[in-house]
């Protein structure tokens, strides 16, 4: 199945072949109709196996197709009453609010109020984590060895290569993805993250953090469909204490990463804060 899905934020057009699977167009099955295996999967040391292609946000089983039933981009919309596939913009469901300091709440609301053209992925920039780890519209793949994993990402074509049992470098240089080093905890891979620059958001509209960023991530394969995925974020500079979300990532047999190309030159950023400079009246 082949087509065109063109994201659109308000501040920012990102164009992507959509995930590609081997097997031609299906009638929609319904993702509720799917038993979960009991069964995970194992590498051969033993630990469970969370090599795949995965798509995050979501918790119905299936193919790519299967799942994405619903309205909205990313929906064939032939199920409307299907949840849509969560935007980078959107949080979890249930997810605790942000702790943030009184001063950082009134910024988060500042880019709420901007209708969040301020997101740095308007301007092509890494989406960071948690935020591309939630994000459903596109896929993840998870690469899986005794000595690392790898994480590659569609969206913004980014990566992440998580040495086990390793130490973070001494010489970090701050990055969008951060720095990341695993460990086994019985049959959940836990991931240490460190090393943040400044420039991305964490898991909604103006969720932004600062370089002293610390992230902790926790991936159970819970069966062969479901990993569950808990991450803490602690950062002293502008949270109260540490927030954490819960989601899961969901298999998706067939599916394979693409190349994903964020449009250049995009204007729309900048048009929309002189807008703001001549009182026009676009915000919340």
């Amino acid at each position: 199945m082949r087509g065109c899905v063109v994201a659109v934020a308000v501040v920012s057009w990102s164009v992507s072949v959509p995930a590609q699977t081997k097997s031609a167009a299906k009638a929609p099955v319904k993702s509720a109709a799917k038993a979960p295996s009991k069964s995970v999967p194992r590498a051969s040391d033993g630990k469970p196996d969370l090599t795949g292609v995965w798509q995050g946000g979501s918790n119905r089983r299936g193919t790519w197709e299967e799942a994405n039933t619903g309205l909205g981009v990313g929906g064939t919309g032939t199920d409307p009453t299907a949840p849509a596939a969560p935007s980078s913009n959107d949080r979890p469901a249930g997810r605790e609010g942000a702790p943030y300091q009184p001063w950082a709440a009134q910024k988060v609301l500042e880019s709420y109020n901007k209708r969040a053209i301020d997101d740095p992925t308007s301007r092509c920039l890494p989406s960071g984590i948690p935020r591309i780890v939630t994000l459903g519209l596109f896929p993840q793949q998870i690469i899986q060895t005794p000595q690392q994993i790898v994480m590659l990402y569609e969206y913004m074509n980014v990566f992440r290569v998580i040495p086990l049992n390793a130490k973070h470098p001494d010489d970090l240089i701050p990055a969008y993805m951060g720095n990341s080093v695993g460990h086994w905890e019985g049959d959940t891979l836990v991931v240490d993250v460190t090393g943040f620059n400044d420039k991305t958001w964490l898991s909604g509209t103006g969720t932004f953090h600062s370089d002293e960023l610390h992230i902790t991530e926790r991936f159970t394969r819970v069966d062969k469909d479901q990993i569950n995925y808990d991450v803490t974020m602690e950062d002293p500079k502008v949270l109260t204490k540490p927030w954490t979300l819960h989601s899961t990532l969901m298999l998706r047999e067939g599916t394979r990463l693409q190349e994903y190309v964020c449009a250049e030159n995009n204007l729309d950023p900048g048009n929309f804060e002189q807008l703001l400079k001549e009182g026009a009246k676009i915000t919340r």
